[in-house]
């Protein structure tokens, strides 16, 4: 998501402060729309906050692939609460955090959601948008008891836009927040055991992710019975910021 004033102002968001995309903000929504320009996707998810709204609405226009799809806006992705430290510093939210012996993002304010409430509304999400694809592509391509195929199992070249997904049959965009995607990686890594890149840096991988920051995952879903199964998953790349260097320089 790109940055909004509150970001630059080194102010803590959450949910409570719905606020739209700065100048720059939108430069780095733009910046991804081009990036992610010639990459086709088949489905597309979002936080129902305004910031996230506004930068899926920015690289949608760029896709000619996203110009039929509609836009699910979803509750269920929105940024975790951090409670009464919403709108207050994030330094003073840190120093909060330092106070009780954790880290920020995943300290939890008076008031606020805890890393397992974030991360079961992920899994809530995680089901019901396998279901929705499932349901989807399965019966387009007439596919009864059989898995997606999987991808293929090469590193892709670094850098390149649609690393991971060229022979991929459905491809969703999802939109999210920061505090979000830390406790979704972290998810990912340890307790679906998601398979990271050659040479990933952990302290790199359980990061904030930048402004537009990138993740690709690729996930192996199979069919059991009426109900649409993960059985596998792997990271193609993470909190990829290249997009956005180039538009500083």
């Amino acid at each position: 998501i790109g940055e909004t004033q509150y970001n630059k102002d080194g102010l803590l968001q959450g949910q409570a402060i719905d606020a739209p995309l700065s100048e720059a903000g939108l430069q780095q929504a733009e910046a991804a729309g081009r990036y992610l320009a010639h990459v086709k996707f088949t489905n597309v998810f979002v936080s129902n906050m305004l910031r996230a709204k506004q930068t899926t609405e920015t690289i949608m226009k760029h896709n000619s692939s996203c110009s039929a799809l509609e836009m699910v806006c979803d509750p269920l992705l929105i940024e975790k609460s951090f409670g009464i430290a919403e709108g207050r510093r994030l330094q003073d939210v840190k120093d909060m955090a330092e106070a009780a012996g954790q880290t920020f993002p995943g300290f939890t304010p008076p008031g606020g959601e805890t890393q397992e409430q974030v991360k079961m509304r992920f899994k809530e999400f995680l089901e019901k948008m396998l279901q929705q694809i499932g349901a989807e592509h399965f019966s387009e391509r007439g596919q009864d008891d059989s898995s997606l195929p999987a991808p293929s199992q090469t590193t892709p070249t670094e850098g390149k836009a649609d690393d991971g997904v060229k022979d991929i049959p459905v491809h969703a965009l999802v939109v999210t927040h920061g505090a979000y995607m830390c406790v979704v990686v972290r998810y990912f890594v340890e307790e679906l055991h998601c398979r990271l890149p050659l040479g990933s840096d952990q302290a790199h991988v359980f990061s904030l992710s930048p402004n537009t920051g990138l993740c690709r995952f690729i996930i192996t879903v199979r069919k059991q019975d009426d109900e649409f199964i993960l059985s596998g998953i792997r990271c193609v790349f993470i909190h990829r910021g290249d997009h956005v260097k180039h538009t500083e320089t």
